[in-house]
């Protein structure tokens, strides 16, 4: 696999060329973050500063199954579009599962890694993918990613959690789609589609058992003396930063689990990108005993990462939900997206929304197998939806 060549796959039209780089580093930040500002749907997980973290931290490396290669399609010189490519040895860290898919490699002789993920490691938060000047150049820009993937013999390529212009792309040169639910929360009525005034109009818009049941979790917490500070960007302090790594690392170790991301990368993250971070961190007493970190961009919330070092009944659901939805409703932001996963999070109303991927395979058969597959998985998840929806917390509309 090249580490940095200029391939000769993309040739209509000529003045196109594409390079690969083996790190982030190489990239030019400025010139990346600018094309990324002009995505339809920009996420910080896509922010150039974000992308190196997870490299110079050691999170996703060679070393740990995450080979990176950024592309970047030039006109005449001119960055016309670009991705951030890694070509794994394994499948954790992505959130769009296909295990099923490498174990039918294997039991038929076949090798599935390395494959190429086009994805942000270890986040599973729907945006911008290829990033493009055009609906040319994105098209472009995959279409040589797919020529270079042949050559470099990777099994496949998987775009993940995939913006609708990506998507368009993908269709247009025959990818197959693969659909997922996720549960996000929006800032307004559903039936007015007024922005909530505070939490308790919230609370009015959700039907009696689920609002009640809010009531009950949030008076358990409060009497168990547990209380909150809120910590925003550039005022989190090395302390705030060390606590919440204890949280983050306590969390995957009680699974067994050693965590995805250093505290090398968090380090990062607070040197390079503070703004988009918010800490709620629970105290009882002096004693702080849990926090949850999301981020924060252009009017949404992302939900990322939560610990305790005690245990409290509903403490969970107060620190990642309760606290983050009411920091959202006192400062006017739109949507707050919940992560991977969750039907529970419906009962905080959290409300299912499709992620969508896309994926090709080089192997003919496994692709058209694959393809057989997704078709009767699309099914299901559509079914599934209907009934998530028919489950809605929200008042019948009167």
């Amino acid at each position: 696999m090249p580490a940095e060549s200029k391939s000769p796959s993309v040739e209509e039209p000529a003045s196109y060329s594409l390079e690969l780089l083996d790190s982030a580093l190489k990239v030019d930040a400025a010139a990346w973050d600018r094309l990324l500002a002009s995505q339809s749907h920009p996420t910080p997980f896509m922010r150039h500063a974000y992308l190196a973290a997870m490299e110079s931290s050691r999170s996703a490396t060679p070393e740990t199954g995450w080979t990176p290669v950024f592309c970047l399609l030039k006109k005449n010189g001119t960055l016309e579009a670009a991705c951030a490519l890694y070509a794994k040895t394994h499948s954790y860290g992505e959130y769009v599962f296909d295990w099923a898919w490498a174990d039918a490699y294997q039991r038929h002789g076949l090798t599935y890694y390395p494959k190429g993920v086009l994805a942000v490691p270890f986040t599973p938060v729907p945006g911008s993918r290829l990033l493009a000047v055009s609906g040319e150049a994105r098209t472009l820009l995959l279409k040589g990613l797919i020529d270079w993937a042949e050559e470099a013999e990777l099994s496949s390529i998987h775009m993940l959690f995939a913006s609708d212009a990506d998507l368009r792309a993908a269709t247009d040169l025959g990818l197959m789609l693969r659909h997922t639910v996720q549960f996000h929360w929006h800032n307004r009525h559903p039936h007015t589609g007024e922005v909530f005034e505070s939490f308790d109009d919230f609370l009015a818009s959700l039907n009696q058992e689920k609002r009640k049941k809010i009531r009950q979790e949030r008076r358990r917490v409060h009497d168990a003396g547990i209380e909150f500070d809120i910590i925003e960007g550039p005022q989190l302090s090395n302390a705030d930063w060390d606590f919440f790594y204890d949280c983050y690392e306590r969390t995957y170790l009680e699974h067994g689990n050693a965590p995805y991301l250093t505290r090398s990368f968090f380090e990062r993250m607070q040197r390079d990108m503070p703004e988009n971070w918010v800490l709620f961190i629970a105290r009882q007493g002096d004693a702080r005993i849990a926090s949850s970190l999301i981020a924060v961009q252009d009017g949404v919330a992302y939900g990322r990462y939560w610990g305790a070092l005690a245990r409290v009944d509903n403490l969970h659901f107060e620190t990642c939900y309760y606290q983050p939805l009411q920091w959202c409703i006192e400062r006017g932001l739109a949507r707050f997206e919940g992560g991977a996963q969750g039907q529970h999070k419906m009962a905080r109303a959290l409300m299912p929304v499709q992620t969508h991927s896309a994926h090709w395979l080089a192997h003919p058969g496994f692709a058209e197998a694959v393809e057989r597959f997704l078709e009767r998985e699309g099914q299901g998840i559509a079914q599934y939806m209907d009934e998530l929806n028919d489950r809605s917390p929200f008042k019948r509309n009167p």
